[in-house]
């Protein structure tokens, strides 16, 4: 089997997605409809099933790709997504959601629109420092508890993806993946900060500002705050206590989650070993080893009444890491057709970023990369368009920089547009379901979406990207 993997790989590795029928995407849309209205048409069945109906559309994939191209082929690329995409991305997102989850945050908390407001303002400022993962496991629970005693909830969640997931990470690549994949491809870690935080700035504030109007009304209702007051916030004593922090082993153990990731970009070197034709370097096991360790300790380390305070538990996390997992599967078609260009069955796609006289469009890269990454996952996503511009990072973050930059911050800002544009965004919600929060579905959150980050998006699309 290895060395049928072993011949396979070059093959792999090859596959025309030029000559792929559009037919091959038809698995992942099934994931995301499933995803999309499972929840609404059979909502028992979805939670007590979606890990096989994942498995089902995985299937649905691989079995067909594997007679037709053959056992070899599919091994490595089912190896290729496990090894240097999935568990990469699922390890990362396991360390942050321990450490975070291990952080109580302590208080008599009230939420009205001046505190959440100020709650939101301050994840977006951790959310590129800590990524948005951990700034969401951090934030969201504390912020649930302060809002727990009103009837309206579902907006202050919905805006919490908008600004803490998502537009939050925009500012350096430890904030959201497609920023830390490009990193990895050679953009300076400060490129970010210097030519993304103008538009990451103007989406924020209006985004704070048109919460604080709708909070605002919202909490002038009468009955708005009829519900039984939230318990009192207790540390892990079990006593009442003042607004602090109880776990705070686990901000040193962010710590170094953070060194690790930024340590594995900058630490260069060919050391490592092929697993099936894929390679699996020194660096990222070294990362992967020891963000497994981080998380470990966090466990250990966190003081059990910090966890029960905290309700932590590992539902969310499983549910992202199954569904994550059925698309990065049946994403391996859709990515390989995109990248085939103008002559693959996306060459339109490729072909809409494109001036006529062969120069980028910033405003089209924007857009597109936006579109797709609210529905494929923005990290390759972003890679996909990285490379249609060319893929050279000292020409793009020099003479291609407001390119670079409409990339960026349409993978990063229209990851918010849907509930799979971005893993934090899942997770967040899983996380207010389980309070009891009546979440808007799949197409409701679209609504929210558009009505209010749509016409912001076409505002920056103006102000920055247009010629």
């Amino acid at each position: 089997m290895a060395t049928t993997l072993a011949v396979g790989s070059a093959r792999a590795a090859e596959i025309d997605g030029a000559a792929m029928s559009m037919a091959w995407g038809i698995p992942f849309v099934g994931m995301l409809l499933s995803i999309a209205l499972m929840p609404l048409l059979a909502p028992h069945f979805w939670h007590q099933h979606f890990g096989k109906v994942t498995a089902g559309w995985a299937l649905a994939f691989l079995l067909p790709f594997a007679l037709i191209y053959g056992m070899g082929a599919a091994g490595v690329n089912l190896v290729h997504a496990l090894l240097a995409e999935y568990l990469p991305f699922v390890i990362l997102l396991t360390a942050l959601y321990t450490v975070a989850g291990g952080i109580y945050v302590r208080g008599n908390l009230r939420g009205s629109p001046g505190l959440n407001t100020a709650i939101l303002a301050i994840g977006a400022v951790l959310a590129s420092f800590m990524g948005t993962t951990g700034a969401s496991m951090l934030l969201i629970r504390p912020l649930l508890r302060a809002n727990d005693n009103r009837r309206h909830q579902a907006h202050v969640v919905v805006f919490f993806i908008f600004i803490v997931s998502n537009a939050g990470g925009a500012l350096t690549p430890l904030g959201d993946p497609p920023l830390f994949l490009g990193f990895l491809k050679g953009v300076d870690f400060f490129w970010t900060v210097r030519h993304i935080w103008s538009p990451m700035l103007f989406l924020t504030l209006a985004l704070l500002a048109i919460f604080y109007v709708i909070d605002h009304r919202l909490m002038s209702e009468k009955g708005e705050a009829d519900l039984p007051d939230p318990t009192p916030s207790v540390d892990v004593t079990g006593t009442q206590s003042r607004l602090g922090f109880d776990g705070r082993v686990n901000f040193a153990l962010l710590a170094v989650v953070v060194a690790l990731v930024l340590i594995s970009g900058v630490w260069r070197t060919p050391a490592g070993f092929e697993i099936a034709g894929t390679h699996v370097g020194v660096p990222g096991l070294v990362r992967d080893v020891g963000l497994l360790v981080v998380a470990l300790l966090s466990l250990k380390l966190t003081p059990s009444r910090v966890h029960q305070a905290n309700e932590f538990g590992w539902g969310p996390m499983q549910e992202v890491a199954k569904l994550f997992a059925g698309i990065f599967l049946t994403i391996i078609p859709v990515i390989a057709m995109l990248k085939a260009g103008v002559d693959g069955p996306f060459g339109a796609v490729v072909r809409a970023v494109t001036n006529s006289d062969g120069s980028p469009n910033p405003a089209m890269y924007f857009w597109a990369t936006g579109v797709l990454s609210s529905f494929l996952d923005n990290a390759p996503t972003y890679l996909v368009f990285f490379n249609t511009a060319g893929g050279d990072p000292a020409h793009l973050m020099t003479d291609m920089a407001l390119t670079l930059t409409a990339i960026s911050a349409g993978a990063v800002f229209m990851g918010a547009n849907t509930y799979i544009g971005n893993a934090p965004n899942l997770m967040v919600k899983a996380i207010a379901e389980d309070r009891g929060v009546k979440m808007p579905g799949f197409f409701a959150y679209m609504a929210w979406s558009i009505c209010i980050l749509l016409p912001l998006l076409a505002a920056i699309t103006w102000l920055w990207f247009m010629p």
